[in-house]
């Protein structure tokens, strides 16, 4: 189930993307690329939150990968299944099947795949080596909620700073 609108977002989700969009700005700081997500439980508790850790080589270190196998370590099916991600950027394909394999709820997020392929293209970024398919369609037993047009726009801003940053 996709949203489009804020009128979907409840006042918590709200909260936590925007949670997400200072760990991207964090990751941003810390030379990675921008990206923050936060694991929250069915009680409304962040259990573990993470950011891009992609600079030293291995590319598979996206925020919503580790998370995925974080509660496969530490959260019973239960709780994996009444659990939120948050996160500042929409999963990728490996991420989303990650997500739907561990068996994990629902994915709410900042900005869309979509978008952050139109802002690199924008920004002279070259795409990526996988394709920007929507997590629903990677796993569609998952409830999708995003984007949020608002805390999109901040992260197209946080995306530019990064091109900046990176391509001059």
């Amino acid at each position: 189930m996709s949203g489009t609108s804020s009128a979907g977002f409840t006042g918590t989700d709200l909260v936590h993307l925007r949670r997400c969009v200072e760990l991207a700005r964090e990751a941003l700081a810390a030379g990675e690329e921008p990206f923050g997500s936060l694991l929250v439980d069915g009680a409304g508790e962040v259990r573990a939150e993470d950011i891009n850790r992609t600079s030293g080589g291995d590319h598979t270190r996206h925020p919503e990968f580790e998370l995925a196998r974080w509660a496969a370590a530490n959260l019973t099916t239960a709780e994996r299944a009444g659990a939120t991600v948050y996160t500042s950027g929409e999963h990728c394909p490996m991420c989303a099947a990650a997500h739907g394999w561990v068996g994990l709820g629902r994915i709410v997020y900042a900005a869309s795949a979509a978008q952050l392929t139109a802002w690199r293209r924008e920004f002279g970024w070259p795409d990526g080596p996988v394709a920007a398919i929507p997590a629903q369609e990677v796993a569609p037993l998952v409830e999708v909620l995003g984007p949020e047009p608002e805390l999109a726009e901040v992260m197209r801003g946080v995306h530019r700073e990064h091109a900046r940053l990176v391509l001059g």
